[in-house]
């Protein structure tokens, strides 16, 4: 089965492979893999030893997106979140939870957002310290431009925190030129195509230093987790990790570097949505953005305007034919998603498309035109 969603995504061989052991996570020959991981990582964000660290939690990225807005902000601390989608929702909301303040900025989902909204918002308001933004909103597709953003947050002197989840290892990235940036996070089974259980987050040393005690939370805390480095080394870990989800990221790494990292990432993802865009329109559907505004990592197109389509029958059908999708959407009106990220090929997109043509078929769609009925 291919899985054509944005997370969990389709693993190499190799990397699954690597899971089929067990493993004692305080060994020392498995500290050492911890800690090559987190050195990598590092370098893949462009820091430094000097400069940055990167920091593993279990869980999804919601674990390391809730972990930053609480080690960086005090509670009542202030962040400023453009509405992007669904995903910036719960950033909102996992702050808010976590009793902080944060400020939604109502902005178009079909275009990146506009640095110059951002800077009006916190020219208005000195009392927001922080900005969260997604880089790559899946329920939309769009990609967001967190060099931009973070250029007026920087000239306005406030903090910025990034999800990357499924941007990181595809989408250019550079930690260093982006001083303004508290936290970048990340996780392990998104574009580096490792196995679901691990969250990353690369943050400057001197932010985790001056952050101690903020958290509220032991478990979710980053600057314990910087102070426990400090103690005992990079290869330490806190509490029981996923090992096994560790060990196969060291080699999903390998086979990154392999292929050429980021830049041959990003080339592949690219081809995928390429044969995808096109693929659709050739069988009379029509995706959700413009060709312009579509990013590489999710691609929505929206459901036909006829009494059969069923996202439900849809998905199953699909499933018959060696594919998964999600069997739920995030758009205003009607779509179905699929993932470009993952262990996947141009190959395997045009394959997806004769499917999906073959499913319509089997459920009984005749118009392929886009549903005109609000969600």
């Amino acid at each position: 089965m291919k899985l054509l969603i944005p997370g969990p995504v389709s693993t190499r061989e190799e990397v699954r492979a690597a899971m089929a052991q067990d493993i004692a996570p305080w060994d020392n020959a498995f500290r050492a893999v911890y800690a090559g991981i987190r050195a990598r990582i590092c370098a893949l964000a462009g820091g430094t030893p000097e400069s940055h660290m990167t920091l593993a939690l279990p869980g999804s990225g919601h674990f390391a997106v809730e972990a930053a807005i609480r080690t960086f902000l005090p509670v009542g601390g202030r962040i400023l979140v453009p509405a992007v989608g669904s995903y910036a929702d719960r950033m909102v909301r996992l702050a808010r939870e976590a009793g902080r303040d944060a400020v939604t900025l109502a902005v178009d989902h079909n275009y990146p957002v506009q640095p110059a909204l951002i800077a009006a918002a916190l020219a208005a308001d000195p009392t927001i310290s922080h900005v969260g933004l997604v880089y790559s909103e899946t329920g939309s597709g769009v990609i967001h431009d967190p060099a931009a953003v973070g250029a007026v947050v920087r000239a306005a002197g406030r903090r910025m925190i990034l999800d990357a989840v499924s941007a990181f290892g595809a989408l250019p990235l550079d930690v260093s030129a982006m001083p303004e940036l508290d936290a970048m996070v990340f996780t392990a089974n998104k574009c580096l195509e490792g196995t679901p259980g691990m969250s990353f987050t690369v943050a400057p040393l001197d932010r985790l230093a001056a952050c101690k005690g903020q958290a509220g939370s032991w478990s979710l805390d980053l600057a314990d987790v910087y102070a426990q480095t400090l103690r005992l080394g990079p290869g330490s870990i806190r509490f029981t990790p996923p090992a096994q989800v560790i060990a196969a990221f060291a080699v999903a790494l390998d086979l990154y570097d392999a292929e050429g990292g980021q830049p041959a990432r990003l080339a592949r993802y690219q081809a995928n949505l390429d044969t995808l865009y096109r693929g659709m329109e050739s069988i009379g559907l029509t995706p959700t953005l413009s060709r312009a505004q579509q990013g590489p990592i999710v691609m929505n197109t929206h459901a036909p305007d006829d009494a059969a389509w069923n996202l439900q029958a849809f998905v199953d059908g699909l499933k018959r034919h060696g594919y998964l999708i999600s069997n739920f959407y995030n758009t205003p009106a009607p779509s179905f998603r699929v993932g470009c990220i993952g262990a996947l090929t141009p190959e395997d997109m045009a394959g997806f498309v004769t499917a999906v043509d073959a499913v319509l078929v089997e459920i009984g769609v005749r118009n392929r035109a886009p549903a005109k009925r609000a969600a």
